[in-house]
């Protein structure tokens, strides 16, 4: 009787063991995939990750809102001498493609860690009339693995990233804006999975 029970308790030590080590592998390959995905850049072809930041007025605004829409996403900041040189050619284009359609958003997000007052004085001193966001923390921009300012992403009516910019471009140029223009006329051309998300 008694090497029956010994032997039970060995088993049930056994399993427990066995049970443990699974939930330790199945943890480590949670971390190791989830690291993965963590560093894993946003590039073409992949959705772009939805956020909520605040307007240069605190006015909360959300990126899957305007899904339907060809959205030109920049990251940049007061502090930066390309996008100080970039940000009129994109007013220009801004204030071309708005006229020429309802379909087109501009979202500006400064990076600046400094406050609101920084980027509006910026804004103002430029002329700047389309929508900037403020990513104070940088959590936006941590999230969309940029590696500098400035950096562009234009989103489909999908929200699918359909282009994507390392550092300036001189967005009043034709051949600069093919990728929007395309997009506003011919819709997407992402396949039918990226449509669902």
């Amino acid at each position: 009787m008694q090497n029956t029970s010994d032997e039970n308790k060995g088993l049930t030590n056994k399993a427990t063991i066995g049970f443990i080590v699974a939930a330790i592998v199945v943890v480590v390959l949670m971390v190791i995939l989830g690291q993965r995905q963590k560093f894993a850049p946003v590039l073409e072809g992949s959705t772009a990750p939805d956020f909520t930041l605040p307007d240069l007025k605190g006015k909360m605004v959300k990126l899957s809102d305007y899904k339907g829409k060809v959205v030109f996403l920049n990251f940049w900041a007061t502090w930066c001498k390309p996008c100080e040189e970039e940000i009129p050619s994109m007013q220009i284009m801004y204030d071309v493609l708005k006229k020429q359609s309802q379909n087109f958003v501009l979202l500006a997000v400064s990076v600046d860690s400094k406050g609101p007052d920084v980027v509006e004085s910026f804004a103002k001193k430029y002329g700047v009339t389309f929508p900037i966001l403020h990513d104070r923390k940088g959590y936006i921009k941590e999230v969309y693995k940029t590696t500098g300012v400035p950096e562009t992403f234009i989103i489909d009516q999908n929200g699918v990233v359909a282009e994507k910019v390392w550092g300036p471009r001189n967005w009043n140029k034709r051949d600069s804006i093919t990728t929007v223009l395309e997009l506003l006329t011919n819709g997407p051309s992402t396949p039918d999975k990226y449509k669902s998300h």
